[in-house]
C-alpha cells in the first residue's frame, strides 16, 4: 500500500506538523524503553535534512482530558533531544497562541514537541475545533504513529482534512509494506502464531487468516479456551467460557478452509502463576493446575512447522514469558522465526516486546511497533489514520 510519503511530497523548509508515537513507558518519571522515539529517528532525520521545521505531536498513557503531570512529555523531549544531540523546544502546552508563535519562529531544522495531546478533551472523538487549532501548527502533516492509526482521534483523523498537504512517515510506510505483504501474495507455505489471553481478541484475525495461511500455530491461554471447546481438560487454565462454541466454529472454518491448526499437545503447569512450587510438565492438565506455557514436546513441532515457513506473521506470547519459568515456549518460538529463512513479522505487542526480551528482534525480517494496529490491519479493515490520508490526498 502506498500512501504519500516523503519521497513523493514536497516538503523542503516547510513546517511540519508530525504525529508520532511516543507513548513510552515511565517509571518514576524516567523513560524505560525508548525504542518508539527511535523507531521515529529516520523520519525526523530525513525530515531535517530538507530543511523542514519540526512540530512533533503524540500521546502518552490515557489521561482522559485532564493534565496528569506523570504523564508529561518532557522527559521523552528531552530524550529525543539527547538522541539527536541537539535542542528540542518543549512547548509546554498543546495548542494557542503562545504554541503558535513557537511553532512559527522555528528555523530550518529546527524541533519543538508539544504537550500530551490526550490532556485536551478535544483529542478524543474527532473534535473540529481542537482540529482546527492543531492545524495552524503546520503547513504539512505527516503521520508516522502506526501505533495509533488504528484510533478515530483528532490527530490521526479529523485534523488531516484541515491541511493541504498530508503523508506518511519512514516508520509508517515500512510498516504497511511489511503487513501488505502478510495480507496479499505471501510466499507459501505460510505460518501464523497467535498467542496471548483472550481469543475474543484475536477472532477477526484469525478469520482472516484462515483464507492465507497453510499453518496456524496456537499457544498463550487462548489455547485452553481452544482446547476445552474440543472437550479436553484445561484444569484451572483461563478460559473464555462464553467463547466455548466461537471457538469451535473458528476451528471448523479453517478446516473447511484447508488450515492446519496446531494446539498445544503438552503444558507446563502450576496451581497458581504466584505458586512458590516448582513448575511441572504434563500432557494432560489435572483439575488443580492451570496452564501457563506450553510444553517441550509443543515447542518441537511448532518450530518444526516455522521451520518450514517462506512466510511467518506472529502475534501474542506463547505463555507468561515475563516469568523465566514460564518462558520457554515464547523463547523457542521467537528463535524458531529468528533462524527462518522466510520473511518474518512479528505483529507488535508483547511479542515484539519478547523478541526484544531475547535479544532476537534484529533476527526478525520486520518487527512492528504496533500490535491492535497491525491486527486491525491484518484482519482488513479500514485504519482511521490511513483512511484520512488516503481520502485527502484524492481530493
Amino acid at each position: 500500500m502506498k500512501l504519500p510519503n516523503l519521497d513523493t511530497l514536497d516538503l523542503d523548509n516547510r513546517r511540519v506538523f508530525l504525529r508520532v508515537d511516543f507513548n513510552v513507558p515511565l517509571e518514576n518519571g524516567h523513560i524505560s524503553d525508548d525504542t518508539r522515539i527511535r523507531a521515529a529517528l529516520p523520519t525526523i532525520q530525513a525530515l531535517r535534512a530538507k530543511g523542514c521545521k519540526l512540530v512533533i505531536a503524540s500521546h502518552l498513557g490515557r489521561p482522559k482530558g485532564i493534565v496528569v503531570p506523570e504523564l508529561s512529555l518532557e522527559p521523552t523531549a528531552a530524550r529525543l533531544a539527547e538522541l539527536l544531540n541537539g535542542e528540542v523546544i518543549f512547548a509546554h502546552d498543546i495548542v494557542g497562541e503562545d504554541v503558535e508563535l513557537l511553532s512559527k519562529e522555528l528555523t530550518p531544522g529546527g524541533v519543538m514537541m508539544l504537550e500530551n495531546l490526550r490532556f485536551h478533551p478535544g483529542e478524543k472523538g474527532g473534535d473540529e475545533a481542537f482540529a482546527t487549532q492543531l492545524a495552524r501548527l503546520g503547513e504539512v502533516y505527516i503521520n508516522d504513529a502506526f501505533g495509533a492509526m488504528h484510533r478515530a482521534e483528532t490527530s490521526i483523523s479529523a485534523v488531516v482534512s484541515h491541511f493541504e498537504i498530508v503523508g506518511v512517515g519512514l516508520l509508517v510506510q515500512k510498516e504497511l509494506d511489511a503487513l501488505t505483504r502478510c495480507l496479499s501474495g505471501a510466499a507459501k507455505p505460510y505460518v501464523a502464531i497467535l498467542g496471548g489471553a483472550k481469543v475474543s481478541d484475536k477472532i477477526g484475525v484469525i478469520e482472516s487468516l484462515a483464507h492465507r495461511v497453510d499453518h496456524l500455530l496456537i499457544g498463550g491461554a487462548m489455547a485452553y479456551t481452544f482446547i476445552k471447546a474440543q472437550g479436553f481438560s484445561v484444569g484451572a487454565s483461563r478460559v473464555e467460557a462464553d467463547k466455548l462454541v466461537l471457538a469451535q466454529r473458528l476451528l471448523e472454518r479453517c478446516a473447511e478452509k484447508g488450515v492446519q491448526v496446531h494446539l498445544p499437545v503438552d503444558h507446563v503447569v502450576n496451581t497458581s502463576l504466584d505458586s512458590d512450587a516448582p513448575a511441572r510438565t504434563v500432557d494432560v492438565i489435572g483439575e488443580g493446575d492451570m496452564g501457563l506455557d506450553i510444553g517441550p514436546a509443543t515447542l518441537l513441532r511448532y518450530a518444526e512447522v516455522i521451520a518450514q515457513a517462506k512466510t511467518v506473521f506472529w502475534n501474542g506470547p506463547m505463555g507468561v514469558f515475563e516469568r523465566e519459568a514460564y518462558a520457554a515456549g515464547t523463547r523457542g518460538v521467537a528463535e524458531a522465526c529468528a533462524a527462518s529463512s522466510g520473511y518474518t513479522v512479528v505483529g507488535g505487542g508483547d511479542s515484539a516486546a519478547a523478541a526484544e526480551k531475547f535479544g532476537l528482534a534484529d533476527k526478525f525480517s520486520h518487527v512492528s511497533t504496533g500490535g491492535g494496529a497491525s491486527l486491525e490491519f491484518l484482519e482488513g479493515k479500514d485504519l482511521p489514520g490511513i483512511k484520512a490520508i488516503r481520502t485527502k490526498s484524492r481530493s
